[in-house]
């Protein structure tokens, strides 16, 4: 179990922890956009525990001209109004929407959309924060920064990398990372292949990698 409380802070994948994959397509319009099951149930829950949470996602397919800013952010503000409707939140979204090709910085693996987060809310301390994705790059993501990481299962073409870089949980979706938290009652084990902690892992502020920008 891990205890978090206001001063900790969650980060968040889009696509395939929050709502539903489209494989090979973008989700272009709130008509595409569906939630994924316990996602709405979770987030409240979430939100007492964790004083900031953010959605930070890749989002290449702007620079592809598959869609436009203002798709995603109708995309975006469906995604909101729902979750406020079941009494979650979304501090704030970072996107990059920027294509690989141009190798920018804000995009996954590379910390640009954490560290314009903690120029925003300078309070953020990445050793006391959770990164949570499907993909080896969200994994990688939180490990640059000396996050605790959690892996959501569902994109099979990842595993293999996912387990190469042994995040610290690994779930089935959203809503079982409440038992990380220690908020559901624990008559199941949580899915991991490494007990849920690397086992003599390296501790937050020494994993490989780490960023060393000043935070603790």
């Amino acid at each position: 179990m891990l205890k978090v409380n206001s001063s900790w802070t969650l980060f968040l994948d889009r696509d395939g922890v929050i709502n539903k994959r489209l494989p090979g397509q973008y989700v272009k319009s709130p008509i595409e956009f569906e939630f994924l099951p316990g996602v709405l149930q979770a987030l409240p829950k979430l939100a007492q525990l964790f004083g900031h949470i953010f959605i930070v996602t890749n989002q290449h397919g702007v620079a592809k001209g598959e869609m436009d800013i203002d798709d995603l952010d109708e995309v975006h503000e469906h995604m909101i109004d729902q979750i406020k409707k079941a009494g979650g939140r979304i501090d704030k979204i970072y996107a990059c929407t920027e294509s690989k090709e141009m190798r920018p910085n804000c995009r996954k693996p590379d910390p640009g959309m954490a560290l314009w987060a903690k120029m925003e809310f300078p309070e953020i301390q990445f050793y006391h924060s959770v990164m949570v994705g499907d993909s080896a790059d969200d994994i990688l993501f939180g490990q640059k920064l000396g996050m605790y990481t959690v892996a959501v299962s569902g994109k099979d073409e990842e595993l293999e990398a996912i387990e190469t870089l042994q995040a610290d949980f690994y779930v089935h979706g959203l809503q079982e990372t409440l038992r990380i938290f220690g908020q559901i009652d624990k008559r199941g084990q949580i899915p991991t292949r490494n007990n849920n902690r690397r086992p003599g892992g390296p501790k937050p502020g020494n994993r490989p990698g780490n960023y060393k920008g000043g935070n603790r």
